[in-house]
């Protein structure tokens, strides 16, 4: 039986879909912004014509910091506002992660410090800050620290994961949950050095977060790399279950809490990661393939499936994986390889980013795709499954392959968003040889299927 709620999604997608092309590229990051990267989007389940986008951009002169961004849309994509996250303590911000509440309300976790890799900071401080926004984005309030470091980048707090429990019938329903590295001390090469899944939880609407908790038994190194435990994105099922997964030195490892994140199990390992999640592209300094979990929370026959999407070589160049668990992470399917080109081509994928339809229950996966290019020219593709993760139907998102330059950070990540069949990718590219921009796709599926609405 479908609630109300559900009913209302359907209705206003389905209007949506009248009022906004598929398959349209917009760009929502201004013409004077500088260098937008790494990126994230959420969908208003309250309002699908509401998006949410995020990003950091490097600052204008005379401000050199990076700062946090967010882009802001309410007729279903078409046009974008920029807002600037308060900054009131001029401190370099990034990886930013955005997820709305069921209840309408925008969460935006971002990393805020300085004074990182440095011997003898002037000024150090390290945190990770979460703002909120009733009106879908528009206005934010000034935030809370879910963990912050006065005076100190030791340890040294990143990557944090976000989600809101939006399970129906889950007891926790509302509750914030946050997993995140933390490291001893970053960039260190010293083995007394190490890296630690950390979690905290909110469940006043962000207005305050619990202690950290480490939740990994085994740790990694401090280097930033494939020994390193990161990629750390929590998943909620519909009972309330809180699920991690992340990468490092054992492979891909799972966890699990059956208390609304108030304790986690021992760690298990799920998988492994051929060639590791620190991987060499050309024309990057750096990618990856680090992990995505997402559980189906529809009414569909997969409801309460819990997905983890990540990159790896095990057939010689990186591509993309989605596997499966039916059983709340106790098995799991083998990996499905998401990329439909020919396996060992030598042709790479990297930053995979995954969103599991709340109403469809569909997989949605989008990631840089050189299959169609040479050298460091670089295309986008989205992934669409509508069986379990069984198997994967790949959309070339239609922009024309990009150049990458080495000298221009990139980031780390991409993104991806979906409602009620209204599938939203965002992703940064090279506009020039030097100058980065970020876009999104606005595709619309008819729910529960591979076909495109016109």
């Amino acid at each position: 039986m479908k609630t109300w709620n559900h009913v209302l999604a359907l209705v206003l997608v389905s209007s949506l879909a009248h009022s906004v092309s598929a398959q349209k590229i917009v760009r929502i990051s201004a013409p004077d912004a500088i260098n937008p990267a790494e990126v994230t989007i959420a969908i208003n389940p309250t309002n699908p014509l509401n998006i949410v986008a995020a990003s950091f951009q490097t600052g204008h002169p005379p401000k050199a910091r990076a700062g946090s961004y967010n882009y802001v849309s309410k007729d279903g994509g078409d046009t974008w506002t920029t807002v600037p996250v308060a900054d009131p303590r001029d401190l370099t911000q990034g990886d930013d992660v955005v997820y709305f509440s069921s209840d309408g309300i925008a969460y935006h976790a971002h990393l805020s410090f300085d004074g990182i890799r440095m011997a003898r900071p002037n000024r150090a401080e390290n945190g990770m800050i979460i703002n909120s926004s009733k009106d879908g984005g528009l206005t934010w309030n000034d935030g809370e620290p879910a963990v912050n470091h006065l005076n100190t980048v030791i340890p040294f707090e990143d990557k944090p994961g976000l989600v809101v429990d939006n399970a129906p019938n889950s007891k926790t329903k509302g509750n914030i949950y946050l997993a995140w590295t933390r490291f001893d001390v970053y960039g260190s090469s010293n083995p007394e050095h190490h890296s630690q899944i950390y979690f905290s939880r909110s469940t006043d609407k962000g207005q305050t977060f619990s202690m950290p908790t480490r939740i990994s038994d085994t740790g990694g190194d401090c280097l930033d790399s494939d020994n390193t435990v990161e990629g750390a994105v929590p998943a909620v099922g519909p009972n309330g279950e809180v699920y991690v997964v992340w990468a490092g030195p054992l492979g891909l490892v799972f966890d699990k809490s059956k208390d609304g994140g108030l304790t986690f199990g021992k760690d298990k390992v799920i998988g492994n990661i051929p060639g590791g999640w620190d991987f060499s592209i050309e024309g990057l300094d750096r990618a990856n393939g680090m992990p995505v979990t997402g559980v189906d929370l529809s009414d569909g026959p997969n409801k309460g499936t819990l997905y983890v999407n990540w990159i790896d070589a095990r057939n010689g160049d990186p591509d993309v994986f989605v596997m499966s668990s039916r059983d709340g992470g106790e098995t799991w399917s083998a990996p499905v390889r998401v990329n439909d080109d020919p396996v060992k081509n030598g042709k790479a994928q990297f930053f995979t980013w995954m969103s599991v339809d709340p109403t469809d229950g569909s997989i949605n996966v989008v990631f840089y795709d050189r299959r169609d290019a040479k050298g460091p020219l670089t295309g986008v593709t989205l992934a669409r499954s509508i069986d379990g993760g069984r198997k994967f139907v790949n959309y070339k998102i239609p922009i024309e392959p990009f150049e990458c330059n080495n000298r221009v950070f990139f980031g780390d990540y991409s993104s991806v968003s979906a409602f009620g069949g209204f599938v939203v990718p965002v992703f940064m590219h090279f506009v020039t040889s030097s100058s980065l921009a970020v876009s999104v796709a606005l595709y619309h599926f008819k729910p529960g299927t591979e076909e495109m609405i016109k």
